[in-house]
């Protein structure tokens, strides 16, 4: 797509089979979503973010720069330069970044892992997800949240 050659593309999706459809290489764990879409846009920059949070929680959990509740949202990519461009515009928009690795290690903030949206509820058991406030998930909840990520 060469619009987008050289360009930074935010991945926000995340992969639910029950709306798109069975993709093998993502049932398999073969591949991330993140890296199907970077074979997709070769030329382009992919960053994975803004996926693990409910987007109502955005408007309500930004924070100025060195507020002590700032949230933090994690960010993965293959290309450095992207990754630095995704964490100003997180910064821009109120979060601290942590840096989840590359583009194969995206799925530690997938549909269900500790990292997807329970960090930012202020109650994870809730079935109610659009009326929770949100709370904020500071840089070293969510790399706990990271790193207790399993697969299959």
């Amino acid at each position: 797509m060469a619009p987008l050659a050289g360009k930074v593309v935010l991945d926000t999706n995340n992969y639910y089979p029950e709306r798109d459809g069975q993709i093998a290489e993502l049932d398999t764990e073969k591949t991330t979503s993140s890296e199907l879409l970077q074979r997709h846009l070769p030329d382009a920059h992919v960053v994975k973010a803004f996926n693990n949070i409910f987007f109502l929680h955005l408007t309500v959990l930004a924070r100025p720069t060195g507020a002590a509740d700032r949230t933090a949202l994690p960010i993965a990519g293959d290309d450095p330069g992207a990754k630095a461009s995704a964490t100003r515009l997180l910064d821009l928009l109120g979060f601290d970044a942590v840096d989840g690795g590359t583009l194969a290690d995206s799925w530690r903030f997938q549909p269900g892992t500790p990292a997807y949206g329970i960090p930012y509820a202020q109650d994870p058991e809730g079935l109610a997800i659009a009326d929770d406030p949100g709370r904020s998930a500071d840089a070293a909840t969510l790399r706990t949240a990271l790193a207790a990520a399993t697969r299959g």
